[in-house]
């Protein structure tokens, strides 16, 4: 196994909480990002690369698949994400040695012989630990709630705990601290005007914290994100409107009260 530390600034990609695989992280780059550490495992015909990097939003981990046909697949994780994926080879592991050796006439029909799932905001990580004629393997898929593409690598069975093992080394050194806020975040609120309805939910991710306005009706939904540091801005438009339409009742109401005592 190869480790290497690494301090440089780099132009690969910029790994985002909120909305999934950007542009940039489709094969782009982000100025201003920097690669502390790198591990690199060999499992069987596979390369792997577990790097820890850092742009302005905090630090994450990105992990790359290169395959004998130099194919590459690559997923992201936060670093409390990439804390509880460590947790979960430990568990896969244990299984798999509990296992018996392969038996190519009964394979699972759908080839999964366990799977858990992690969740991070908007992210889910699936994971799944397949038997086909090739072997056993854990498949990692990463994909986001309001669609796009999914990212997933396969761990050969053999190598889960020499890849966690490395994973452990890494968040020994730089943490599972995603950053941020640490307190409790307000409730969401809920309210009924005429036939819709709207809700307000708090929600943080590494960008910071913000609320999501979401419109409701029949067959139909919209919703707005708000980021906290612009809510004092939103409230003082809103409390400017509110003033203008009091004062325009009142003149209303003047000018109407006016009208009928003539």
């Amino acid at each position: 196994m190869f480790s290497r530390n690494i301090r440089s600034d780099s132009t690969e990609r910029m790994f985002r909480e909120e909305g999934g695989a950007s542009a940039s992280e489709q094969g782009g780059g982000q100025p201003g990002e920097q690669e502390l550490a790198t591990k690199m495992l060999q499992i069987q015909s596979k390369r792997f690369y577990i790097d820890v990097k850092q742009n302005r939003r905090g630090k994450f981990i990105k992990v790359a698949e290169i395959g004998a046909d130099g194919r590459r697949s690559q997923i992201y994780l936060a670093m409390s994400t990439a804390a509880d994926f460590r947790d979960h080879l430990s568990t896969f592991s244990d299984y798999y040695a509990s296992l018996g050796p392969p038996n190519p006439e009964n394979l699972p029909e759908d080839g999964k012989l366990k799977s858990e799932m992690i969740t991070k905001d908007n992210r889910r990580y699936y994971l799944d630990l397949k038997e086909n004629s090739r072997g056993r393997f854990l498949r990692v898929s990463q994909t986001i709630a309001r669609g796009g593409p999914r990212a997933q690598i396969a761990i050969p069975a053999q190598g889960m705990i020499e890849f966690r093992d490395a994973l452990t080394d890494l968040l020994e050194e730089f943490g599972t601290d995603d950053g941020g806020f640490k307190g409790e975040l307000p409730e969401g609120r809920h309210m009924r005007v005429e036939n819709k309805n709207f809700y307000f939910d708090i929600g943080q991710n590494n960008r910071g914290i913000y609320m999501r306005v979401s419109e409701v009706k029949t067959n139909y939904r919209t919703a707005i994100t708000i980021p906290e540091k612009s809510w004092s801005k939103f409230r003082d438009i809103f409390s400017e409107y509110c003033d203008k339409m009091s004062e325009e009742m009142a003149q209303q109401q003047q000018r109407t009260a006016g009208s009928e005592s003539m």
